[in-house]
């Protein structure tokens, strides 16, 4: 989790004692599928034997990577508008 948000799950909670659910509650589209991504990345990482500290490394500069990318993308902006809206239909 610190790779994408900056901070792990313990201290997420720390600093948000009212707030239900966990960080994957409150993320955003872009982030969700980073984190997807950061998920399968490490696996293939672990099995190639990085240590933690390399991995963390790799994780998060491929994680700025994919957000600057994801945020830049009217594509993105399209779906995630169309989710929104169809959210809002769903009620």
């Amino acid at each position: 989790m610190w790779t994408l948000f900056g901070l792990t799950a313990a201290q997420w909670r720390h600093d948000n004692p009212g707030t239900s659910g966990n960080m994957r509650d409150l993320a955003n589209l872009e982030q969700l599928v980073v984190l997807s991504n950061m998920e399968s990345i490490n696996a293939v990482l672990i099995h190639q034997g990085l240590s933690s500290s390399d991995r963390l490394r790799q994780l998060n500069d491929i994680a700025i990577g994919q957000m600057r990318s994801l945020l830049g993308s009217s594509a993105v902006r399209r779906l995630a508008s169309d989710q929104v809206k169809k959210a809002g239909k769903d009620k």
